[in-house]
């Protein structure tokens, strides 16, 4: 290997400051310098690594991991839908005249959920 970064040209790459960067390696969020050099890396690893941070979380990412957060997003949406379901059927059981903690044990939620539903507008 003839090319080595520093961590600002690391930083640089990753569109970050310096701090940023060796907070990553810290926490092992980027790549260990090279061995028996603490303060170089090797720029493919850089390059190919998976970037944490705001703004990253597919930039960079295997096709894989791409259909992976689809699907989280569509399980998501399915959890949203059937929280909205489980609200529909509080206020249903409340007409109906069943005691909050029944509909509680039922709904799989805690009592202190169900009085926030039946609160809700």
């Amino acid at each position: 290997m003839t090319e080595t970064w520093s961590s600002d040209e690391c930083a640089a790459a990753w569109g970050v400051k310096t701090p940023t960067w060796l907070g990553y390696v810290s926490r092992g969020q980027a790549p260990a310098p090279l061995p028996g050099d603490e303060k170089r890396w090797d720029p493919d690893a850089v390059r190919t690594y998976p970037r944490p941070g705001v703004g990253r979380a597919r930039a960079g990412a295997s096709p894989e991991a791409v259909a992976l957060l689809a699907e989280m997003e569509g399980v998501a949406a399915e959890i949203d839908e059937l929280r909205a379901r489980q609200r529909e059927l509080a206020r249903r059981g409340k007409a109906a005249g069943a005691e909050v903690r029944a509909m509680s044990r039922a709904l799989g939620v805690s009592p202190q959920t169900v009085y926030g539903w039946l609160d809700e507008k």
